[in-house]
């Protein structure tokens, strides 16, 4: 394995007029920066390269303000970023894919020896035959008697002994974003993206000045998902799939070349690479010189626990 990212290192130093960096190790805390970008995680749902699953955190004047996603790893990450639960404003689920919601029950629990009072609002999308819609699945997780942590049923019910979650379950049909979090200095909307049979969101968060687009797993395939993301400075793309990837691989995530479209489409003045798998790891510089054919911008390779100011 130690060879291994050796020689992808190497190849990054050496390719001729690579325009990719992996993002820079941050100052040890975030916070620091009035306005940043964390990665938690930047893997995928294989425990195989020492990555996080998927979560970002988003720091706002020293403050932990908004989570996106929860995969498993992000538990451990969260802490050793000195986020505190009980200063979000929105913790945010794209999808119930496993990689990007188990540790969310582990990281409400913690909640639990925090200050946090006031309710959490937590948002995700709606359901199909396959997937629960969020209230089903928080009910599943926490519903008095019937959850799988019940003991935990309190996130449900507000007396005081656990802060109480505010759900908000968004319909992944609408094909006009749903404004999910609004207050004087953070506006958060969502739009449903295809990713195969999943429900899945992307979000838009907007900042003074700034605007980010998470734009989740998504296959880049509707159209709606450009005017949503239009005139944002940075975003987060999934680069889970090599071009080359198989017919399923392609339904439920973006290619390379797909990616690069629609960058060259947003226009961003950043492009984020995130959801790293063994699979689009390989042949590296190839699959990113198709992003770079098309989108000429900054473009970060994103690793775990990485700030991102946003000054």
């Amino acid at each position: 394995m130690k060879s291994y990212w050796h020689l992808i290192m190497i190849s990054l130093l050496f390719s001729v007029n690579s325009h990719f960096s992996w993002a820079s190790p941050g100052p040890s805390f975030c916070g620091d920066n009035p306005l940043a970008l964390q990665i938690l995680g930047s893997g995928g749902p294989i425990a195989d390269d020492g990555r996080a699953a998927t979560g970002y955190l988003l720091w706002i004047h020293g403050k932990s303000r908004l989570m996106l996603d929860a995969g498993g790893g992000t538990f451990l990450r969260f802490g050793e970023a000195k986020a505190r639960i009980e200063e979000f404003d929105l913790l945010a689920i794209s999808h119930f894919h496993t990689d990007h919601v188990a540790d969310l029950p582990a990281i409400l629990k913690g909640g639990f020896f925090s200050n946090r009072h006031r309710a959490l609002e937590l948002s995700g999308p709606s359901g199909n035959f396959m997937f629960p819609d969020t209230h089903s699945f928080i009910d599943a997780l926490f519903k008095k008697d019937q959850g799988a942590f019940h003991y935990l049923s309190d996130f449900l019910e507000d007396d005081g002994s656990l802060f109480p979650l505010n759900l908000t379950t968004i319909d992944i049909k609408r094909t006009t974003p749903t404004v999910v979090f609004q207050n004087d200095e953070m506006k958060v909307s969502a739009l449903g993206v295809p990713h195969g049979i999943v429900p899945s969101l992307a979000y838009r968060v907007d900042i003074g000045d700034k605007s980010l687009i998470f734009g989740s797993d998504q296959n880049g395939s509707n159209p709606a998902f450009i005017a949503f993301a239009t005139g944002a400075d940075v975003l987060i793309a999934h680069f889970a799939i090599p071009e080359n990837a198989g017919r399923v691989a392609k339904r439920l995530h973006a290619i390379p070349s797909v990616i690069g479209k629609l960058a060259s489409d947003i226009q961003p003045s950043i492009l984020i690479l995130s959801h790293f798998m063994k699979r689009s790891l390989k042949n590296l510089n190839h699959n990113l010189s198709l992003v770079k054919k098309q989108y000429a911008g900054q473009v970060i390779l994103a690793t775990d626990l990485q700030c991102i100011p946003l000054n």
